[in-house]
C-alpha cells in the first residue's frame, strides 16, 4: 500500500465514531426542538382546547402554566440528572416521558386530567434543552463545536417560528388532540437514535443524595400556591381565609427554599451566585423577558380565539410574523452582541419590546392581521436583542465551573416571569371584563356615540336608551357586543400592564456594575 494512502486516509472508527456524534447530537436537537416547539404548537390552539374540554377563561392559561412551572423545577435538577444518569441516560428518561406525557395529553378528557399530563411534559421538556447544549460541548470542539452550535441554534429558532402555523394547521385539518400525539413518532426515533449513538459520560449513582432533594417538593409547592394566589386572591378577596392561608403556605415554603439553598453543601439552586451584581441585573431582566414573551404567546391567540373567531390555522398564520422576525433577527443579532455594548443592546431591546407590547393595548374588536402586524414585527425583533446581552450580562462574570448552575438559575428566573405574568394576566381578564362592561352599559344609557361605535352599533342611528328602556330582543341583540367590547378593553389592560412591567426593568440597568464586553 502506498505511504501516502496512509498517511492521508481517516480510520474507520474515528470516521464511525464522528458519524454517530452527528447522529446522536441531531437526534437530540430534534428532542429538543420537540420541547420548545411545544408551548408555541399549543398556543394557537388554545381556544379550541378550551372548547374541547369545557376549561372556564380563568383556568385557561394553566395549559401553559404547568408547562412553564415544571420546566422551572426541572432546570436547576438537570446538571444533577447527568450527574447521576450520564447525559445519554438523562437524556434517555426526559424523551421517553416526555413522549409519554405527550400521549396523555392527546387522551385528556377534562382540564384535571390535561393540567398533570402538561406538567411531566414540562419537566421533561425543560430538562431536554440543557441537556443539548451541555452536549456541544462534551461531543465537539473547534470548528465541530461551532457547527454544532449553528445546528442547535437553527432547531431552537425554526421552533417558534413554525409552532403556530404547525399547530393551526393540525387542529384545523385533524383535532387538537394530534397537538400531543404528532410528539409520539419523532420521540421514539429520537430515544432509539441516542440510545445507539450516545456514550459521553457514566452514571453515578452515588450522587443520589449529593443534591438537597427536600428543596425540590419546597420549591414545586412555593411556586404552585404563589400561581394559586396570583389567580385566586383578586377574586376571593386579599382578606378571606383562602388567600390567607395559601399565602402563608407560599412564603413558608419559598423561605424553606431559600434557607436551605444557602446553608446546604450541594443546594437546589445556587443563589450565591445573585453575589454578582451584573448577574442579578441580568435575571431581573431574564424574569421582565419572561412576562413579555410569555404573556404575549398567551395573549394574542386566546383574542383571536375569543373575540376574532378565528380558527387555529388562521391564528397560527397571523402569529407566525413574531417568529420570523426572531429567525431574521438572530444572525443580526449575533453580529451585534459581539461588537456592541451589552448595555446599549439591552437598552434597545427592551425598549423595543416594550413598545410591541403596548402597541397591542389599542385594540378594537375590529383589529386583524394588520392591524397587529407591526407589533409582532417589532417584539419578534426585540426577542433576540434582549436575550443575547442579557444572557452575556449575567454569565460572563463566572468561571467555567460555575457557569452551569449560574446559566440555569438565570433560564429559571425567565421561565418564573413567564408564569407569574400569565397568572397575572388571568387576574386581569377576569377582574377588567365586568368593570369596562358596566362603564359600557352606563355610557350607552347615558347616549354616547362613543360607546356605541366601541361596541360595533350604528352611531348614526344612535340617540341613547329610549325613555321606555330596552326590550327583551334588543337587550339579547345588544348584550354579546357588549360583553366582547368589554373583553377587548381588558385585553388591552393586559397588554399595557405587561408592556409597562418590561419598560420598568430597565431601571435596573442603573445598578449595573462596571461595564463587561
Amino acid at each position: 500500500m502506498p505511504r501516502s494512502s496512509v498517511v492521508t486516509s481517516t480510520p474507520a472508527p474515528a470516521r464511525l465514531l464522528r458519524v454517530k456524534a452527528w447522529v446522536g447530537f441531531t437526534a437530540m436537537s430534534i428532542g429538543m426542538f420537540m420541547a420548545i416547539l411545544d408551548i408555541q404548537i399549543v398556543a394557537s390552539s388554545l381556544p379550541e382546547i378550551q372548547a374541547g374540554l369545557g376549561i372556564a377563561l380563568n383556568q385557561l392559561s394553566w395549559v401553559q402554566t404547568a408547562y412553564l412551572i415544571a420546566e422551572v423545577v426541572a432546570i436547576p435538577l438537570t446538571g444533577w440528572l447527568t450527574r447521576l444518569m450520564s447525559t445519554r441516560g438523562a437524556f434517555l428518561a426526559c424523551i421517553c416521558g416526555f413522549t409519554a406525557a405527550s400521549l396523555a395529553c392527546a387522551g385528556s378528557s377534562s382540564f384535571w386530567s390535561l393540567i398533570p399530563a402538561r406538567a411531566l411534559q414540562g419537566f421533561c421538556g425543560g430538562a431536554l434543552i440543557p441537556l443539548v447544549f451541555s452536549a456541544i460541548f462534551l461531543l465537539f470542539d473547534g470548528l465541530g463545536r461551532s457547527r454544532a452550535s449553528l445546528v442547535a441554534g437553527l432547531f431552537a429558532m425554526l421552533a417558534p417560528t413554525l409552532g403556530p402555523v404547525v399547530g393551526g394547521f393540525i387542529t384545523d385539518r385533524y383535532s387538537w388532540h394530534w397537538l400531543f400525539l404528532i410528539n409520539v413518532p419523532p420521540g421514539v426515533i429520537v430515544a432509539l437514535l441516542v440510545a445507539w449513538a450516545i456514550d459521553i459520560d457514566r452514571s453515578d449513582w452515588r450522587c443520589f443524595g449529593s443534591v438537597d432533594l427536600l428543596a425540590l417538593p419546597l420549591l414545586a409547592i412555593f411556586l404552585g400556591s404563589l400561581q394559586v394566589v396570583l389567580k385566586e386572591a383578586p377574586h376571593r378577596g386579599w382578606g378571606s381565609t383562602e388567600a390567607l392561608l395559601l399565602a402563608g403556605i407560599c412564603v413558608a415554603c419559598g423561605g424553606g427554599v431559600v434557607r436551605r439553598s444557602l446553608r446546604h453543601p450541594a443546594p437546589l439552586i445556587d443563589l450565591r451566585a445573585f453575589r454578582d451584581r451584573n448577574f442579578t441585573v441580568g435575571c431581573c431582566f431574564s424574569f421582565a423577558l419572561g412576562i413579555g414573551l410569555y404573556g404575549a404567546v398567551y395573549l394574542l391567540p386566546v383574542y383571536l380565539g375569543l373575540v376574532r373567531d378565528y380558527g387555529a390555522l388562521a391564528i397560527g398564520k397571523i402569529m407566525i410574523v413574531t417568529g420570523a422576525a426572531q429567525l431574521v433577527m438572530a444572525p443580526v443579532a449575533t453580529f451585534l452582541e459581539r461588537r456592541v455594548d451589552v448595555r446599549l443592546l439591552i437598552a434597545a431591546g427592551y425598549a423595543l419590546l416594550t413598545v410591541g407590547l403596548v402597541g397591542n393595548g389599542f385594540m378594537t374588536f375590529q383589529t386583524d392581521f394588520w392591524g397587529l402586524f407591526w407589533q409582532q414585527l417589532v417584539r419578534g425583533a426585540a426577542v433576540m436583542l434582549c436575550l443575547l446581552p442579557s444572557t452575556a450580562l449575567a454569565l460572563s462574570g463566572f468561571d467555567a465551573a460555575h457557569i452551569p448552575a449560574a446559566s440555569g438559575l438565570f433560564n429559571l428566573m425567565r421561565n418564573l416571569g413567564g408564569a407569574i405574568g400569565l397568572a397575572i394576566i388571568d387576574t386581569v381578564l377576569e377582574q377588567r371584563t365586568p368593570v369596562h362592561v358596566a362603564s359600557i352599559v352606563a355610557r350607552l344609557l347615558a347616549g354616547d356615540p362613543g360607546a356605541a361605535r366601541l361596541v360595533g352599533l350604528p352611531t348614526e342611528r344612535f340617540t341613547g336608551v329610549p325613555i321606555g328602556g330596552v326590550d327583551e330582543a334588543t337587550r339579547a341583540l345588544v348584550a354579546p357586543l357588549v360583553e366582547r367590547a368589554g373583553l377587548v378593553a381588558a385585553f388591552n389592560d393586559a397588554w399595557l400592564l405587561i408592556g409597562g412591567l418590561v419598560g420598568l426593568s430597565l431601571l435596573a440597568l442603573l445598578f449595573r456594575a462596571p461595564s463587561r464586553r
